[in-house]
């Protein structure tokens, strides 16, 4: 690779590492260009995933301000930029290792520190932003319905309350009238 030519990839990377929310690095070792291209499409939209060379990484990642990632620049390794939403990255990366032995996760860098692979698992398993909001909005109205009632409440106590009184009334009404005979 010429100089020019690496110049540019290290600008290329550094400037994924700056536009991502988080990186997995992974070690893809066996797995076929097929492989490759179903890992690809099962990150989906939100994510790339890109092959490189490890000095240029290790460059591209110090002049990004990505610090403690080195050790994990060591053999074949590929990179998952994401741009879109951590937890769904994660989980098709994790659920694709698991199919494919040839991918092993080696780490990650989110919210400006390193992540181990165990942390890249426990991204993995939450759920998803839309899950999550799904279950506030859910929890929201419930706590709405029960302030609805409580508010509610007072108003139909009276209403019982005068109903009630005016029964009472009625039949004191009808005790204290005289008898026709």
């Amino acid at each position: 690779m010429a100089k020019a030519e690496k110049v540019a990839a290290v600008a290329e990377i550094s400037e994924r590492f700056k536009n991502s929310t988080a990186t997995v690095v992974t070690e893809y070792r066996g797995l076929s260009v097929a492989g490759l291209t179903e890992l690809r499409r099962a990150l989906g939209a939100g994510s790339s995933y890109s092959v490189a060379k490890n000095t240029l990484v290790k460059i591209a990642a110090r002049d990004a301000g990505v610090e403690g990632l080195d050790e994990l620049f060591s053999g074949p390794t590929a990179i998952a930029f994401i741009t879109g939403e951590p937890v769904d990255a994660a989980k098709a990366l994790k659920k694709f290792s698991k199919d494919n032995k040839a991918l092993v996760i080696k780490g990650g860098y989110m919210d400006g520190r390193p992540l181990s692979v165990d942390e890249v698992d426990k991204i993995a398993d939450l759920e998803s932003r839309e899950v999550l909001l799904a279950k506030l909005a859910g929890a929201m109205k419930g706590n709405l319905a029960k302030a609805a009632g409580l508010f509610n409440a007072p108003a139909s106590q009276v209403a019982r309350l005068a109903a009630a009184l005016q029964e009472k009334k009625g039949a004191e009404g009808s005790e204290s009238a005289p008898a026709e005979s």
